[in-house]
């Protein structure tokens, strides 16, 4: 699969559906009482809101002499104003006080569901293999997990249980009119079949803008981390300004596909207005006529309190068209976290996969191939048998596969064909972390996470004392340079380690590999970035370090292999001279000796 670039849309592997939405309640199940307890509630809520109507039917009625011609005295209409406007001011505050407490549960769900979605979603990042990270901008699988999150909270919480409840109170509202008056109910249902051509027509050009939408979101928060990631690169060569414009071009975009999007959001509502508009409009021309015709059926109270219901009845269908919009804005981003979260773990367990016995240190190659998701083959039948403690170095031009062989070690990618074996063991036999815990591996990208040097260098050893972290840090001569920091071990640096030279961060991530006191120590160009002076020290305790454990050194220094025990010359995927150095100087015309004694005139020249 080839990489997928800053600027360039992102291709839906699987197009929503409606188990995608079975698949969303899911995540709701565990919080089902307290939805459940919101929208009872609120249905009750809902139905005692009802009455308000009904209140002020009765009030009018009472102060109308069109109905009652006096039959009431003045005192008996102040008592039933009085005595309806209390029961409507205490229907209010029971409805306040169910809103209040409706408010305060969904949001519980509303987080609940969001915690627990991320959560999973992070916890599968963590066993995705490396090929799924090689294939994307890291900016855009950030944006799954906290934009697209958020922006399913409100849909989880409120969303569900005022669709359910509003569902009911429009059931409650045609019951009450229609028990006011049949005609005018009917006159207001005309209305729907509208309201439902309009939705079917925008409902797939909705769907469409906010994937679109939901993309240039990506790009752009894609470009940004990569922007705050290589600043230093930016700055240092003079791109501030063709960035901007960069920015600008995707910021531009983004801001496009929203207004293209959002623009059949705002289509429902004015329809819904003018329906409303228009329904009430006809029921108060012929309520008005009736009554001026002297039909005792209609009052003014009736059609006070049914043009108060029409009112009421477009309220909830507001609220479902806006519910059904915020349900199709989230389905574009609920189709990309479904996606991140069916991405398979290419990189797992077998099924009866075992647990790594106590690793001794034989590892063997045979005739492994490996090819990445593009499908051309990186190794082709590699082959080498490494007994326990032995050194080997790997070295080679760049692109050559080096990286490659120790990544296939750790078990980060699977093999093609072929088979690693450690002490006889198949490691696709055995269960990932039992392997990796028994490995050291210091990569080429030497990250330092934010926290303490001491937080940073217990990484791989959680239970490792301060004092073996303090051994580990002198064994890489990384000691002395910690304790001339401000605050020593306890010295807090930033992410990847901005405080601290290349050097620094390398030393450090080096002692990490070494508190993991690993059964096999890889190390991949571990010294490209330390001093000469540093190296020497450096070499001095890892030569002490390294006995009796298996190694793996990648290193373009050629200086710092000489004394392993094995060199393997690598080339176009495959091993193309094996030995140790003196035997490969020895080889007429030999690929390590012309890298060496290049290497070595290099340095002679300097």
């Amino acid at each position: 699969m080839a990489r997928n670039k800053i600027n360039e849309d992102e291709n839906l592997e699987q197009s929503f559906d409606v188990a995608q939405l079975k698949r969303l309640l899911h995540y709701v199940g565990p919080f089902k009482k307290k939805l459940s307890a919101a929208v009872i509630i609120m249905i009750i809520s809902s139905g005692l809101s009802m009455l308000i109507p009904i209140f002020v039917k009765n009030v009018m009625d009472v102060v109308s002499d069109t109905n009652f011609e006096h039959k009431y005295t003045s005192k008996e209409a102040i008592y039933y104003i009085v005595l309806y406007s209390v029961l409507t001011l205490i229907v209010s505050l029971i409805c306040a006080l169910i809103t209040r407490i409706k408010i305060k549960l969904t949001s519980q769900v509303g987080q609940g569901v969001v915690y627990n979605l991320r959560r999973e979603l992070f916890v599968h990042l963590q066993e995705l293999p490396f090929s799924y990270f090689d294939d994307k901008p890291h900016g855009k699988i950030q944006v799954r997990v906290v934009n697209y999150v958020n922006n399913l909270s409100d849909l989880l919480s409120n969303g569900i249980v005022n669709t359910i409840t509003d569902c009911f109170s429009m059931v409650f509202i045609v019951v009450f009119m229609l028990y006011l008056n049949v005609n005018f109910t009917l006159i207001v249902m005309c209305g729907l079949p509208i309201l439902a051509f309009i939705i079917i027509f925008v409902k797939n050009r909705q769907h469409k803008a906010w994937q679109i939408q939901s993309n240039k979101q990506s790009n752009l928060n894609a470009y940004i981390a990569e922007s705050v990631n290589g600043i230093r690169v930016t700055q240092s060569f003079v791109r501030e300004g063709y960035n901007t414009d960069l920015f600008n071009d995707l910021n531009n975009q983004a801001r496009s596909a929203w207004l293209g999007a959002v623009k059949y959001n705002f289509i429902l509502r004015p329809v819904i207005d003018n329906i409303n508009v228009l329904s009430t409009a006809i029921i108060y021309i012929l309520g008005i006529s009736y009554l001026m015709k002297g039909n005792v059926v209609i009052t003014v109270g009736l059609l006070t309190a049914f043009t108060g219901y029409v009112a009421r009845f477009w309220q909830p269908i507001m609220t479902l068209a806006n519910f059904y919009n915020s349900l199709l804005t989230a389905i574009s981003y609920l189709e990309r976290i479904f996606e991140t979260i069916d991405a398979p773990v290419l990189v797992k367990d077998k099924e009866n996969a075992k647990t790594m016995p106590q690793i001794e240190g034989n590892v063997e190659f045979k005739d492994v191939h490996f090819a990445y998701d593009d499908g051309i083959e990186i190794l082709h039948g590699v082959s080498f048998n490494v007994k326990k403690g032995q050194s080997f170095a790997i070295v080679g031009p760049t692109g050559a596969g080096k990286s490659t062989i120790v990544n296939l070690i750790s078990r980060f990618y699977n093999v093609e064909k072929g088979e690693i074996l450690v002490d006889g063991i198949n490691i696709e036999d055995v269960t990932i972390k039992s392997l990796r815990t028994q490995m050291g591996v210091m990569m080429q990208d030497s990250f330092i996470f934010s926290g303490t040097i001491m937080d940073n260098i217990r990484y791989g050893n959680r239970d490792a004392t301060d004092k073996e972290v303090i051994n580990a840090a002198k064994t890489v001569c990384a000691h002395d340079f910690i304790m001339e920091l401000e605050d020593g071990y306890n010295t807090q640096v930033n992410e990847r380690g901005s405080r601290l030279s290349a050097g620094q961060r390398q030393l450090i991530s080096f002692a990490r590999a070494v508190l993991a006191n690993p059964k096999i120590l890889i190390l991949d160009e571990a010294t490209a970035a330390i001093d000469t002076e540093t190296e020497i020290l450096l070499q001095k305790g890892l030569s002490e370090m390294l006995k009796g454990r298996t190694s793996f050194i990648i290193a373009h220094r050629l200086s710092t292999i000489r004394n392993a025990d094995c060199i393997l010359y690598v080339d176009h995927g495959q091993i193309e001279e094996k030995g140790s150095h003196d035997e490969l100087m020895k080889i007429p015309n030999g690929k390590y000796r012309k890298l060496y004694d290049s290497q070595y005139d290099f340095l002679q020249v300097g």
